[in-house]
């Protein structure tokens, strides 16, 4: 028996008072509910209800270039009506004060998870108070359709709820600027230094909740007219003569994206296309996916058991705010469907665009994303540029006519949507899909053939979830006090701390990051999550691939590539502390 059994939980008179004064200042009354029960519990010495109250109000919920995102639930460090109700009018503010505006227009849209509607409707009539004129849209949509509004409409800012792709308690508040409040590249762009430190600032300004003023009605709701110019826009993009036949698979995870991917798909043609019933209405429970991301494990298994009963050429899968695109095909050498990775899709469109639509300009692609799209630019004699992770940064690429990350963001038009568009995405896969079936090949021969000109760029990633954000400087700093000194044998010629800001070396501004490069052109990322609670690490090999080589010689060439992506895992497990 111990000689000091543990006390009981005793609830910090301060985080009482914190939690009463928040009750008495919430405006919904579902949240104060559920915190004077919490409050309760706690009282009552629960453990479970402290150490909620404690992560709850431990922090505040902090706004920045991703805006806010976070669980849903009473207190700062949650997504509610209040932490909502306080972003909507320092964003007022600073459009009103900061920037000096007079009248600034906002457009506000929304998805499908528990609490959108509630968010977008009370920032509509926040704003509507402050000064500003509002356009709502009235039903759910894609994230894509604000970007382009933004543009479209000359909005001096937008803001979407979404939670985009994290797990069914989150939600999200995503900032754009436009019209008035940003120059011409990063208008319908979301949000980079200084304008999230101001906006943020006048967040921090805002006074109660109770006393910000909240308008009954005066904004404007609008239908479908700026659906339909959006699928103007994107819908011109296919070569009206290029050929359709195929069939094409169709998944949106639950999300906002079904309704619109299939009037674009089918308005330019390609009508073959089949839901995944399960799939295909908004849900916010997203009953049918442990997380609704395409890129998780057993995200599209339901998509892939479709395609391989109806035969289908290819599975085209939206995230739930639809900004997203990942495409599964039929792999003709191994004789199984896979997921092509964001960098394969990513360079994959690339190649589509410069060939088959004669853009001229700049390719974009952030630091952490395959070097294949440099090299395939350069044979074409355009020119690329490396920014920093985001498609924040990804867009404002002086020039840029595409851009890509990694994970499986995609901007085909960015001059008519300058963000990542998973839909007009969706519309080249299925082209690309169609002309490969067209000639008797496969969107893998044609990745087979870009190896065999550029070489073959191999990536993948380790993802380390830490349960305290604390471990990841931890980890940080173990990497830049030893630094590998080789990386599969390979000398490292070349360490980057890029926090310190690589300028001339990479021409970008510092962020938290080390890249490393070897003699033998492996190179490795090291970077903490903007979104999640991960240290990521993005891996790359490059390997020659002799021309007049045997199908099953160019296989063996990917699998070592492969086998030596998995070791070098295992050597950022070591040089990281984590082995």
């Amino acid at each position: 028996m111990s000689a000091h059994p543990e006390r009981p939980a005793v609830l910090d008179a301060a985080l009482r008072s914190r939690v009463q004064t928040w009750i008495a200042d919430d405006p919904d009354p579902a949240t104060r509910s559920a915190l004077t029960s919490l409050l309760e519990q706690a009282g009552a010495g629960a453990p479970v209800a402290i150490a909620e109250l404690e992560d709850a109000f431990g922090a505040d919920l902090q706004f920045g270039t991703a805006g806010l995102r976070g669980r849903m639930g009473p207190g700062p460090n949650r997504m509610n009506l209040t932490v909502v109700s306080r972003a909507a009018r320092g964003l007022a503010d600073h459009l009103l004060g900061d920037l000096g505006l007079e009248q600034p227009l906002v457009l506000i849209g929304y998805d499908a998870r528990r609490n959108s509607e509630d968010f977008a409707v009370r920032s509509a009539a926040i704003l509507t108070a402050a000064g500003c004129r509002v356009q709502l849209l009235e039903r759910c949509g894609p994230t894509p359709l604000v970007a382009f509004g933004v543009r479209h409409l000359g909005a001096d800012a937008g803001i979407v709820v979404t939670a985009s792709h994290n797990p069914p308690a989150d939600n999200g508040y995503k900032v754009y600027l436009g019209g008035r409040a940003e120059q011409a590249d990063g208008r319908g762009v979301q949000i980079v230094p200084p304008s999230d430190g101001r906006i943020a600032a006048r967040i921090a300004a805002v006074g109660p909740t109770g006393a910000i003023p909240v308008a009954e009605s005066g904004w404007e709701l609008l239908g479908e007219q700026l659906r339909e110019h959006y699928l103007q826009a994107i819908c011109a993009l296919p070569d009206p003569d290029g050929p359709r036949e195929v069939r094409i698979v169709h998944t949106a995870l639950h999300g906002v994206g079904t309704e619109t991917a299939l009037a674009a798909l089918h308005r330019t043609g390609f009508v073959d296309v089949h839901t995944v019933p399960e799939q295909a209405d908004p849900d916010p429970d997203f009953p049918t996916v442990a997380f609704p991301n395409p890129e998780e494990p057993g995200a599209i298994d339901l998509a892939l058991a479709r395609a391989r009963v109806l035969e289908a050429d290819v599975v085209i899968a939206n995230d739930p705010d639809a900004d997203r695109c990942a495409a599964a095909v039929l792999d003709p050498h191994r004789g199984v469907w896979r997921m092509l990775s964001g960098d394969e899709l990513g360079v994959l469109l690339g190649d589509h665009l410069l060939r088959r639509h004669g853009y001229q300009g700049v390719l974009a692609r952030s630091i952490v994303s395959s070097r294949w799209l440099g090299r395939i630019a350069a044979a074409a004699g355009q020119e690329s540029a490396t920014t920093l992770t985001g498609f924040k940064w990804i867009s404002r690429a002086p020039g840029i006519v595409f851009g890509y990350e990694e994970a499986i963001g995609y901007c085909v038009l960015p001059e008519v949507v300058r963000d990542k568009d998973g839909l007009s995405a969706a519309l080249m896969v299925a082209e690309m899909a169609a002309l490969a079936r067209a000639e008797g090949t496969t969107l893998v021969d044609r990745l087979d053939e870009l190896a065999a000109e550029h070489g073959l760029f191999s990536t993948a990633q380790l993802s380390l979830r830490v349960a305290g954000l604390a471990e990841i400087p931890t980890m940080m700093e173990h990497l830049r006090g030893a630094p590998p000194t080789q990386l599969l044998g390979a000398d490292v010629t070349s360490t980057l701390d890029l926090s310190q800001g690589s300028v001339p070396t990479t021409g970008l501004p510092p962020t938290e990051g080390l890249l490393l490069l070897s003699r033998d052109d492996t190179r490795v990322v090291v970077r903490p999550s903007g979104t999640e609670p991960k240290l990521k690490c993005y891996l790359e090999v490059v390997d020659d691939v002799p021309a007049g080589i045997s199908p099953e010689q160019r296989r063996m060439i990917r699998h070592r590539a492969g086998e030596r992506l998995e070791a070098l895992k295992d050597e950022l497990l070591v040089a990281l502390g984590q082995a």
